[in-house]
C-alpha cells in the first residue's frame, strides 16, 4: 500500500478561490488508476481553504463570533473540492470513501492529540479507497485549529508502514533553496532524511507551515524507515512512475 499526497498547489490554482484544477485531478487519478496500486489518497485545501483560513485567521484559534462564518466557509469549500475529487475518482472506477478529519481527529493548542484510524482500516478490508484531505478541526485549547494534510500523512505512515509516501507538489521536488527565488537551486534527487535542508519557512509560508513544514514532515515519515518520493504534479507521469517504481525526476528522501 502507498500513500498519495495531492498537493493543494497543484490541484487548485491557489491564487484564485475556489478554483480547481479539474484536468490535472483527472490526469493524476488516472496516473493513480494505471498503477493499479493499493493507495490511501490526501489531498490539500489549495485555495478552497488557505484564502478563507487566512482571512478568518482561523490557524490563530476561536477568538471571536466573527470568525464562526470564515469555519463554515473555509469547512464547506473544504468539501466541495474534496467532491471534485471523488467525482474524478468514481469517473475512473476507483471506488472510495471520504473521510473528514472532523470525523476521525482531535487537536489540543494546534498539536494532534487523538486520531481514530479505525476507518481507514475498515474501508481498505472491504477494497474502497479512504480519502481524506486537509481541514480545521476541533481543538480542546484553542476551541478550533487546522489539521493539515501533511499532518495527516505523518500520522496514517506511522501507522499504516506503507511501502513508501508520495508527495505531489508543484515543483521537481525538494532543493537546496527556494527555487521560485534563487535560480541557481539545485533539486536535491536523493537524499537521506537527516540531510534534509532546513526550508526557509518565511518565503514558503501559508496557513499550515509551508514548505518547512513540509519538510519537517517528510523527515519524520523517513524517521520511520519509510522512503519519500516528492514530484512534480505539473508533469506527466511523474506520480505513475513514482508510483510503479520507475525513476522520475524529483527527490527520494530515504527512510532508515
Amino acid at each position: 500500500m502507498i500513500i498519495v499526497k495531492l498537493g493543494g498547489s497543484v490541484i487548485t490554482d491557489k491564487k484564485r478561490e475556489n478554483r480547481a484544477r479539474k484536468k490535472v485531478i483527472d490526469r493524476l487519478v488516472r496516473e493513480i488508476k494505471k498503477s493499479k496500486k493499493e493507495i490511501i489518497l490526501v489531498h490539500g485545501a489549495g485555495s478552497f481553504g488557505h484564502i478563507h483560513a487566512k482571512e478568518y485567521k482561523l490557524d490563530r484559534g476561536f477568538k471571536s463570533r466573527n470568525q464562526l462564518k470564515g469555519f463554515h466557509i473555509t469547512h464547506s469549500s473544504v468539501r466541495i473540492l474534496n467532491q471534485i475529487v471523488m467525482s474524478s475518482l468514481y469517473n475512473h472506477d476507483i471506488f472510495s470513501v471520504s473521510l473528514p478529519p472532523l470525523s476521525f481527529v482531535e487537536m489540543n493548542n494546534g498539536k494532534l492529540k487523538y486520531i481514530d484510524l479505525k476507518c481507514f482500516e475498515e474501508s481498505i478490508s472491504i477494497g474502497l479507497t479512504p480519502v481524506t484531505f486537509g481541514d480545521i478541526v476541533f481543538d480542546d485549547e484553542l476551541g478550533f485549529s487546522i489539521c493539515s494534510g501533511d499532518i495527516l500523512v505523518l500520522n496514517l505512515s506511522r501507522y499504516f508502514k506503507p511501502e513508501k509516501v508520495i508527495f505531489v507538489i508543484d515543483e521537481d521536488g525538494i532543493f537546496d533553496k527556494d527555487p521560485k527565488k534563487y535560480k541557481d537551486a539545485k533539486l536535491l534527487r536523493e537524499i537521506k532524511y537527516d540531510d534534509l535542508p532546513v526550508a526557509e519557512k518565511s518565503i514558503y509560508t501559508d496557513v499550515t507551515g509551508g514548505m518547512g513544514g513540509k519538510i519537517e514532515v517528510i523527515r519524520e515519515i523517513a524517521k520511520e524507515d519509510i522512503d519519500v518520493l516528492v514530484v512534480n504534479g505539473n508533469k506527466r507521469d511523474r506520480l505513475f512512475g513514482s508510483l510503479t517504481g520507475k525513476k522520475v525526476k524529483g527527490t527520494l528522501v530515504i527512510g532508515g
